[in-house]
């Protein structure tokens, strides 16, 4: 895996962790009861945006450790998951 390949990986992983972790624990201001005037009942109350980062970041990182090592030792290729076998075979 060429360091371009880990760093688009890695970016891909945090993004996607970053929006599975974004709604949980989420006090909205309808649920506290504090609306500001002009914004939406649903508009987080304190989003903490700095802990909800730092926990996608350990996450992701473990993640991406994961999938980098199964590239990168060749436990799973691309033959591997060809079900429907359209590759040609090993020569």
């Amino acid at each position: 895996m060429a360091i371009t390949s880990a760093l688009v990986l890695y970016a891909v992983l945090w993004f996607m962790t970053f929006l599975v972790v974004l709604p949980i624990r989420l006090k909205t201001q309808g649920d506290v009861g504090e609306i500001v005037h002009g914004t939406h009942a649903g508009a987080p109350h304190e989003p903490q945006l700095k802990k909800r980062a730092l926990i996608t970041t350990a996450v992701a990182f473990v993640l991406w450790a994961i999938i980098a090592y199964v590239i990168i030792s060749g436990t799973l290729t691309v033959r591997d998951i060809d079900w429907f076998g359209r590759m040609a075979p090993r020569g």
